[in-house]
Order: structure tokens, then sequence, then C-alpha cells
């Protein structure tokens, strides 16, 4: 079926003559209404009636979704919703295909790939039951068969590279020499992570005696410090980069840390730029300061405001501000959060976050943590931490101490909750830290934001893989949030549904536990396999980007809104693909998610 589909057509007009060929009775219908109401409701009809041929409802029921996909974002209500009408646009094509012109390539190809999931015939698809000798014979055909998708996921996970291959802790060791003879630091040094905090990496001037920059990263840069938004890298992550800005690996490395121009700019328009960032709406689930609540029995308790790095992606970088200016806030409104907690008994569980909160010292964090603890109902405690990954020898012993003081067994859970986005980034160092935390008993889930630089095939099931090995669970997978200013780390939903499909599917299930997310300002996470339920595809804008419905899991709260949102669109993100050598052939299902 693959090889029938173009991925994407270029010429409008030719894109206009194949609708009419795929599904001929659907245009004709159009171009013989005399009114666009009269047109829709044709549509409506024929849509209803028409027959989806046996192959298209076999894969993934691909036949049924486009139908009922089309006969959505025609909807009137849908249509306004998404501020473009898809009738008009298919009105006017099914009347002249000249009309073409008017609509961008990417919103055609949309309705390209509609029309052909509906429309492909049974033999494009179907072939006839193979006959066995044996059900022996039959069994070993179908192995070979296993043999071809584990083998096919091998060579694509050859393109990538863990942290852990010899040949590149061996260079990043020499990038760790040259970063200690620039600070003028040792070994002792490195290992300490209070050296690291005290050498933050916060200026232009810095990278550029390190290591290459390209033009863009440079604009980047520059336009940061004169905006005076903040950038923070860790010595120990900068080790990480390529220095030549060459590798494959150092790719999604850059891109976490280094802020790109565009996104500086739309920063600094904004007059009040914590407001503006504040994405997920914590303003309005924050019943007392540093709580935020959205779930019945889990609260996030925010001690303190700074990471020792700050992600350019990160929900939450609006509060955050550069370790050396942060301030820890008062006694007394930590106490305060945390009576609050033992005031609702209906929380069992208690995510203490930030910033990130291991860059607190060991007392501090004992104090918060032993306080947290000794309310009765909570029953397990997470750390939310990016320190494994960013700052991995800040998983000292005196900390392991504190974490084994209060995990108890069948009573109360301790567990850390990272953030590893690459598997470039699961070093040596970073193994250790895990190590010290799971010889203690505890457990380790990983979050990971997917983005632009981790999407290609199989390249966060290659993450998975080898975090499995080092002992940690993959816990969520969240689709990259629709802040502006991080649009271009932003990927279509249909790509995470497709990985989920097509590529976890072929891991064993120990492996892929995660689960793709999405989450909802105010209202926090929806399941994006629970398509129908929590979300459904509304409509199509001019420029060929999906709208969105997400619905609230909260279904008996009158009040709880839902949320339309706006995706990147599949024909930008495919040809963005396709300039940095991806061949866009291996993506054609997207379309179909």
């Amino acid at each position: 079926m693959e090889k029938y589909l173009p991925v994407i057509m270029e010429d409008k007009e030719k894109i206009a003559k194949t609708l009419h060929k795929l599904l001929p009775g659907l245009m004709n219908a159009l171009k013989n209404s005399k009114t666009q109401k009269e047109a829709r409701h044709n549509a409506k009809n024929y849509l209803a009636h028409i027959h989806i041929s046996p192959a298209r409802a076999t894969v993934h029921n691909w036949g049924v979704i486009c139908r009922r996909r089309l006969t959505n974002i025609m909807r009137p209500h849908n249509e306004k919703e998404s501020g473009f009408s898809t009738t008009e646009a298919l009105y006017l094509i099914a009347k002249d295909t000249k009309n073409a012109k008017n609509f961008t390539t990417a919103y055609l190809n949309e309705l390209l790939h509609i029309f052909m999931g509906i429309s492909i015939p049974a033999d494009r698809n179907m072939r006839p039951r193979r006959e066995f000798a044996s059900q022996q014979k039959e069994a070993q055909y179908r192995s070979s068969l296993l043999d071809g998708y584990s083998l096919g996921m091998q060579k694509h996970f050859k393109k990538f590279s863990c942290g852990l291959d010899a040949s590149l802790a061996k260079k990043r060791e020499k990038n760790k020499k040259k970063i200690l003879a620039y600070f003028g630091g040792s070994q002792k040094d490195w290992d300490n992570w209070l050296w690291h905090l005290r050498h933050i990496i916060k200026e232009k001037r810095v990278l550029e005696d390190l290591l290459h920059l390209n033009k863009e990263e440079l604009a980047g840069l520059s336009l940061a410090e004169k905006k005076q938004i903040p950038f923070n890298i860790t010595p120990y992550y900068l080790s990480l980069f390529d220095f030549n800005g060459k590798s494959e690996e150092d790719r999604a490395i850059r891109a976490q840390v280094l802020p790109k121009k565009e996104s500086v700019a739309l920063i600094s328009k904004t007059k009040d730029i914590s407001q503006a960032l504040d994405f997920m709406g914590e303003r309005f689930t924050s019943p007392i300061q540093l709580i935020t609540r959205r779930y019945p029995q889990i609260v996030i308790i925010k001690p303190f405001d700074a990471c020792p790095q700050i992600c350019q992606y990160c929900q939450r970088n609006w509060e955050l501000k550069t370790v050396g200016d942060a301030n820890l806030p008062a006694k007394k409104k930590i106490d305060n959060a945390i009576n609050w907690v033992a005031a609702h008994k209906s929380i069992s569980e208690v995510l203490i976050t930030g910033g990130d909160p291991l860059t607190l010292n060991n007392k501090i964090l004992e104090d918060i943590i032993s306080k947290v603890a000794k309310i009765s109902n909570v029953q397990r405690i997470r750390i939310g931490t990016r320190t494994p990954v960013t700052l991995p020898f800040r998983i000292d012993s005196g900390l392991i101490n504190i974490l084994k003081k209060f995990h108890k067994w069948g009573e109360r859970e301790i567990c850390i909750v990272t953030h590893f986005e690459h598997a470039s980034e699961i070093t040596p160092q970073a193994l250790e830290a895990i190590k010290k935390i799971k010889n203690a008993g505890l457990n380790v889930y990983n979050q990971q934001v997917f983005t632009y630089y981790n999407s290609r095939r199989f390249e966060t099931a290659f993450l998975r893989k080898n975090l499995k090995l080092c002992g940690i669970d993959p816990y969520y997978s969240f689709n990259t949030k629709g802040k502006e200013e991080t649009r271009h780390f932003m990927v279509p939903i249909s790509r995470i549904k497709q990985e989920r499909w097509e590529e976890a599917r072929l891991l064993p299930g120990i492996v892929r536990t995660d689960e793709p997310v999405f989450n909802i300002p105010k209202i926090g996470k929806a399941h994006l396999r629970a398509a129908g339920t929590s979300n459904r595809l509304i409509g199509l804008t001019g420029k060929g980007e999906r709208v969105y419905k997400f619905f609230p899991w909260e279904v008996a709260n009158p009040d709880a809104e839902s949320y339309v949102y706006t995706d990147v669109g599949i024909y930008d993100y495919l040809r963005r693909l396709e300039g940095e050598g991806e061949k866009i052939g291996d993506y054609s299902t997207i379309w179909y998610y």
C-alpha cells in the first residue's frame, strides 16, 4: 500500500484532478449542488452510504477513519471552531480544478490522503491467503515475518548513538578536559556537583571559546543576551556536545539548550512574560502558593524556582530563574504548602519539583521530604529532577541516604521521575547515578518530551530500549505543547500516534511502558491513544494544520472546559525531515493517524 500512496504531491491542479478520480461520486455530488449548504448535505449523504473496501477496514480501520474524518471536518460547528471551511474548498474544487490554486499545498495534501484512505480498492492491499502444508510450516512463515520486523528495527537503530558507546564516551572525555582547562578545574572538581553549579554556562562568550557555533546558533544566543532571556548549561552537559557541531547525536543535545532567534523574538515581544508563557495555566490550578493540583490524589509542591539547566521547551520556563539568582521561598511558605497537603486527606501522592529540587542541598531537601513523609495519607513521594541527565554527580551518598531513610517498603514509596530525551544522554556517569538510586531500592521513571529532534523513525524506540537496560522505566511520552515560541520543537499528533502503532508496538511489552499524552492547560493529561473520547479531529486550517478538540477527563465537572488545539502541519513536518536527509517514504502512513 505504501508504494501506491504518494507521500506528498506538489502540483495543485494535479491534486484536484486526483480528488475527482479517487471519489468521482462525491465530487459530482458537490459539483451539481447549487449552494454550499446543499453541497454539505449531498456530501454527508454520499459519505454515509459509500462502501468501504474490506482492505481499508482491516488496516487500522483507515477507510472508516477517513470517511468519519471528512464527515466531521465538514460539520458547520466544526468549521466555525477551526476557522476554515472544507465544505467551501471542496465545493470550489469540484466546480473547477483550477480553483485549487487558491489553497495551500499542505491543505490539499491533507484532502488527498483523506480521499485515498476512503477509496483505495481492495486489490491494492489484499492478497489471497497462503496455503501451508502444516500448522508448523505456517508458524515458521510467521516467524520469518517477525524476523523481518525485528531486523528492520535494528537497521534503524544503527543510525542512532547511545552515550554508553565507547567511541562517544572517549570523545566526551576530551571535551571534559577542555572544559576543565578553560575553567581551571581538576578531576576532583568535575566530580563535585557544586563546582558545576558555580560554573554554569550563561554567556555566549564561553560557548564561542569552547566550541563551534553556526550562524543560526550565534544569532539566537546574541538575541537572548540582548533581551535578557536566560539560558543555562551545566559544564557536564556541555561535554555531551560535539564541539565541532557535525555529529548525529549532537543534534538533539544542542536543540534542548541553545535558544532559537525566532523563539527569543516571540518571548521578548511579550510585555508580561510570566503571564504569556504560563501555557498550562498553572495559576488557575494553584489553590495556595507553591502548590499545583490537577488530579484527585496527587499534588505538586514547588519549593525551588531554578534549574541548573534550562530546557528551551520546558512548560515552566516562564517561572524559572538562573540558579545563582534563585531564592528559596520563605520557610513559612513551604511549611504552609505542606500543611495544606496534610489538611487534604484525599491526597495520597506528592510530586516535589520546581525548578529542580535536587539543586537544593541535602539538609534543606531532607527537611522538606521529612515533613511530607509525616503526612499519614501520603503513600508516595516523587522527586521530579533532571539531574541524572544534566548533573549526575548530584546523586551522592548523602542524598541516597536521605531517600532510603524515607522509603518504607509496603508503606511509602520514594521514587525518582527524570527526563532523558535521547539515548545519547545515557552516559557512564548517568548510569552510575541511576545505579546508586536503584541499589537503594528506589524506582526510576522517565518522561520524554516527543519533539522534532527525537521523532525520527525508531529514535524513541531506541531510547526506550536503552533506558530499560539501565533500570529506568519509560513512563510518559509527552506531545510537545503548543507554546508558539517552541513551535520548532513540535511534532504532529499523528506522528506520535504512528510511533506508538508502528514502532513502539514492535518492542517487548516491558520496554514500551510509556503512555503518549497531551497536557491540556488547566486540566492535565489527555491520553492520545483514546481518540474519540479524550480528543477528536474537528477541522483543518487553510495552512493544512489539523485542529483538535480535547475533552476534560473530569466528566462529572460541568465547569471543565474543552480545549481547541491547532497542530503543526504534516506536510511541513515531512518537508523538514526531508531537508535533513530523511526518507519521507518511511513516514507515508502518518496521514492516517
